[in-house]
C-alpha cells in the first residue's frame, strides 16, 4: 500500500463552531454558503454541535489533539471559546460573520469572503497574543477572563450597552453610530487613575478607557491603531475630560484613525495596566457587557494562541 499524501493543512481534523446567534442571525443565514465553501477546500471539517455557548466551550476542551478549530461569528464568539484555547496549543482559524467583527477586520479578513478566510487555514499558525482581565463578578467575587481584542470602560462601554437599542436594519458600524451618538447625548466624566506596568500614566478625570489588543472595536473605530496582536504588547488608549462637542470631534477622528495626536487622548503600551477608577463605570470585555466596575487588571500572555488565520 502506498503511503497517504501529506495533508496540505496543518491540522488533521477542523471542527466548525458557529454561533446561530452571531450577526442577529448572519452567520446562520450563511452557512449554506460557507457549508459548500468548506467542500470545495477540501476541507477535513466536521460540525461541532452545541445546546448553548457553555456547551460548546465543553466539547472544544473535549476534542483529541490535531484538532483545529473553526469560530463563525464575531468578537464575541472568540471569546467564549479562549479557555480552550489559549496555552493547548489547539489551533483557532475564524470566519467573521458577527456585527462587529473586529479582531477578524484588523486581520484583514471580510464577512462574507470565505475563499480569502478558508485559503488562510493551510498556512503554519501564528502565535497570537490574549490579554488576561481580572475584576470584580457577581458578589464582588474576583474573575479572571482571556480576551483576544480588547476591553472598554466609560462611555465606549455605554455605547456597547446601548447597540442593544440600536434599530436592526443598520449595519454593524451604523449601528455602533447610532449607539455613540445616543451615549454623547449621556456623557459622563468620572476620575480615573491609569497604573502602566506599575507606573501612572494618567490620573485625573476621564470619559474612557480602552486596554486593547486589537486595533479598533464597534465595527470599524480605529481605538488603537498602532496594536499588534502579535508584538507582545498591549495598548492602553484614553480620553481625558472632553464636553460634548469635542467627544463628537474626536469620534470622528477614530474613524480616521488620526485621534492619537490629540492632546485630549493619552496612550502606552506594555505587559500589564491596572485602572482604578474613583466610582463605578460600565464595562465591557470583548464587546460582552460585564456592569460597572471600579477596577480591572489586565496582563498580555504573550504568543498564547495559535491563529490560523493571521495575515502573512
Amino acid at each position: 500500500m502506498s503511503p497517504l499524501p501529506p495533508s496540505p493543512f496543518p491540522f488533521r481534523s477542523l471542527a466548525v463552531v458557529l454561533n446561530p446567534q452571531a450577526g442577529r442571525g448572519l452567520a446562520l443565514r450563511e452557512w449554506p454558503r460557507l457549508e459548500a465553501a468548506l467542500n470545495a477546500h477540501t476541507l477535513p471539517w466536521s460540525w461541532l454541535s452545541a445546546a448553548s455557548a457553555e456547551d460548546a466551550l465543553s466539547r472544544v476542551q473535549a476534542l483529541p489533539p490535531g484538532t483545529a478549530v473553526l469560530a463563525v461569528g464575531g468578537d464575541g464568539t472568540v471569546n467564549r471559546l479562549l479557555p480552550a484555547l489559549v496555552g493547548t496549543g489547539r489551533m483557532l482559524g475564524l470566519v467573521p460573520l458577527g456585527t462587529g467583527n473586529d479582531f477578524a477586520g484588523m486581520l484583514g479578513l471580510k464577512p462574507g469572503n470565505f475563499d480569502s478566510a478558508l485559503s488562510r487555514l493551510s498556512r503554519p499558525p501564528r502565535a497570537a497574543d490574549v490579554l488576561r482581565c481580572t475584576y470584580s463578578g457577581a458578589g464582588q467575587t474576583e474573575r479572571q477572563e482571556w480576551l483576544m481584542n480588547g476591553l472598554g470602560m466609560g462611555f465606549d462601554a455605554q455605547v456597547a450597552a446601548l447597540l442593544l437599542k440600536a434599530p436592526a436594519q443598520l449595519p454593524g458600524l451604523g449601528r455602533y453610530l447610532w449607539a455613540a451618538l445616543s451615549a454623547v447625548r449621556q456623557l459622563k466624566t468620572e476620575t480615573v487613575e491609569v497604573l502602566l506596568g506599575g507606573q501612572t500614566l494618567y490620573a485625573g478625570p476621564s470619559c474612557l478607557v480602552a486596554v486593547m489588543n486589537g486595533t479598533r472595536y464597534g465595527g470599524g473605530f480605529m481605538i488603537s491603531p498602532t496594536s499588534d496582536a502579535f508584538d507582545g504588547q498591549l495598548n492602553v488608549v484614553l480620553g481625558t475630560q472632553l464636553s460634548r462637542p469635542r467627544l463628537l470631534a474626536l469620534m470622528l477622528k477614530v474613524l480616521r484613525a488620526s485621534h492619537m495626536s490629540d492632546p485630549r487622548v493619552r496612550s502606552g503600551s506594555g505587559q500589564s495596566v491596572t485602572v482604578r477608577w474613583q466610582s463605578g463605570v460600565v464595562s465591557h470585555l470583548d464587546g460582552e457587557l460585564i456592569g460597572t466596575q471600579r477596577q480591572i487588571s489586565v496582563e498580555l500572555v504573550a504568543g498564547a494562541v495559535q491563529l490560523l488565520s493571521a495575515p502573512v
